[in-house]
């Protein structure tokens, strides 16, 4: 099993960016599933932090604690965007977290 996650975990991985929000949005926003779907999606932005690095692209490389939006201060700040009140703030915060855990995924299986 674990072989057949290291061999296909990049399909693995832009499945969860891509399909993990619209399970979360119809789950938890039900009301408005497909507006929640879309800005989760959004979210997916945050990765313009890896223009920042040298190379950009490094297959080998853990997103997490290497970037600057995928530092654990920005974590924390993505974790307070859920406690807030707001629906729009509580779907950019469980966008953003969710990112950060099929990043952390990707680390793992790597």
């Amino acid at each position: 099993m674990i072989d057949f996650l290291q061999n296909y975990h990049n399909i693995i991985h832009y499945f969860l960016h891509f399909f993990g929000p619209g399970f979360i949005a119809y789950f938890f926003f039900k009301n408005y599933w497909q507006k929640a779907w879309i800005i989760m999606i959004v979210t997916m932005l945050i990765d313009l932090d890896h223009l920042l690095a040298n190379p950009i692209f490094d297959p080998n490389r853990c997103s997490i604690s290497f970037h600057p939006l995928h530092t654990i201060p920005a974590i924390i700040f993505y974790i307070f965007l859920i406690i807030i009140p707001n629906k729009y703030s509580r779907i950019l915060g469980s966008g953003l977290i969710l990112h950060m855990f099929v990043d952390l995924i990707d680390c793992l299986l790597m």
